[in-house]
This record gives structure tokens, sequence and C-alpha cells, in this order.
């Protein structure tokens, strides 16, 4: 079943948590919980809301690009967010200037940025506009006119990188993120850093270990994993050793008989 990944969980946190303004009542000028999705709904098949389960025939969230060749799991590897506009700093900021905000980071090539494969927008209720850092499409249907779509190549997300800085240099730049909360969002940052090696692992986590074997748990390197697998062992050789004196006494009466 494709499932929502924890890092893009963790952008769908930071962004609710400073454009949802008033978090106990549903207004059209804040960003709501419903606005902001990663798995797309049961009838979805193809593209990056989708993962290993629902993709089809030389989807182009798999065959274009290596990267998500290679990367390719149940993962979601997308997230939409819908209308917001607030005032901060003296200005107005919208889903518009966000989006045109973000695509301007990838056309710069911001370190931040390059995870994302392609931006589907609007950056004036108008018109829909596609950047794709492969150069493959520029359009999009009308839907995007009242939400971005973001990308982010699938072996990002396979891998459990962070994609929360970009965001938060967004809402930072807007004035949202103060600088008081620089240390609440370095602690976050290390908290879901140590999420992902307790429950994902990661490319510094040492080899991988299958824990059921043959089973239908995937073979992996995070602590988790690594704990089971130490369990089983354990069980295995606890079996082993309780067998020793059967073993042995069987072994006895056989040499005397």
């Amino acid at each position: 079943m494709t499932r929502a990944p924890a890092q893009l969980l963790a952008v769908r946190s930071l962004l609710l948590r400073y454009l949802n303004t008033d978090p106990d009542v549903v207004r059209d000028d804040d960003l709501e919980p419903a606005e902001v999705g990663i798995v797309g709904d049961a009838s979805h098949r193809g593209g990056y809301h989708c993962g290993a389960d629902r993709v089809v025939t030389n989807d182009y969230s798999v065959v274009e690009s290596p990267r998500d060749r290679n990367g390719l799991t149940l993962d979601a590897s997308a997230l939409d967010v819908g209308w917001f506009s607030v005032r901060s700093g003296g200005a107005t900021h919208s889903l518009r200037s966000f989006s045109v905000w973000c695509v301007a980071q990838c056309v710069a090539g911001t370190a931040d940025s390059r995870d994302i494969r392609e931006i589907i927008y609007s950056p004036d209720g108008r018109v829909v506009r596609r950047w794709d850092r492969l150069g493959r499409r520029s359009s999009g249907d009308n839907s995007h006119l009242w939400h971005t779509h973001f990308s982010f190549f699938r072996d990002s997300t396979k891998a459990g990188r962070d994609q929360r800085p970009l965001f938060r240099r967004y809402l930072t730049t807007i004035g949202l993120i103060q600088e008081e909360d620089t240390m609440s969002e370095q602690a976050e940052t290390e908290i879901h850093n140590v999420y992902l090696g307790m429950f994902y692992g990661g490319t510094s986590m040492g080899r991988k270990v299958d824990p059921d074997g043959t089973g239908p748990a995937e073979a992996g390197n995070s602590l988790v994993a690594k704990l089971d697998y130490t369990m089983q062992r354990l069980d295995a050789l606890t079996t082993q050793v309780n067998q020793l004196p059967r073993q042995i006494a069987e072994e006895i009466t056989r040499q005397q008989g």
C-alpha cells in the first residue's frame, strides 16, 4: 500500500504549523490540513503521488530518471500545497508568491532544492506552468490554478533525506520563523534524524539485515531492523542450545547401542 514517508510528513507539519494561522477554524485564507496532500486517493494511478503498488507501465515518475528507477519503493514522493494568504513583515504572502519563490530556488540550483524534480503551479491564478528539472514538460491541468504540486526524486525519498530546509528557509525569508525559533527548529531536525535512523536507516547505518529471512519484511539498516534481526538470531541460538542435551543423550545412546 502506498504510504506517506516521514520526511514529507515533516514538511507537511512544518507548513501547517506556520501557515494554518487559525487551526481551530476552517478559513479560506490559511492553509488547512486537507489542502496538504502526499498520497493520492484510492483511484489515483501513476505519478509521484503513488508508490510501487500504484505506478503504471512506462510511468514518467519512474522511467525518466535513474534517480527515480533506483529509488522506487512503496513511498509516495510528492507534496501538494493548497491556497494560503498571510501577512508578515509588512507584506502579503500567498501560494502564488510561495510557488514562484520555490521555482526560483530550483532554477538557481540551491542545495536545499536539488531533490525537487518538478513544480506545477500558477504564478497568477490564470495560467498553469511547470518547472521540470529534466526539461520534459512545461504544462499541467487546471487544478494547479489553486494548488501547487512538488515532485521529489524517488531516491531522495528512499534515502529519508530531510526536505524541510527549503520550506523552512521560505518561512524564515518572509518572517514567519523568527530568530528565537532557530534552536527549536534545530532540535526538530535532530529529533527527525534520530527517528529516520531508528525506523528507516540510511547511508551511514552500516550493512542491511533481513529480520525475517524470506518473510514479508524488507531488508534494511534501521536500528529497529537490526534489533529484530539480533533477536531472531538469539532466539535461534537459544533453540539450538536447548536442544543440545537431547542431542548429546541421543548420541550417547546411539554409541552404547
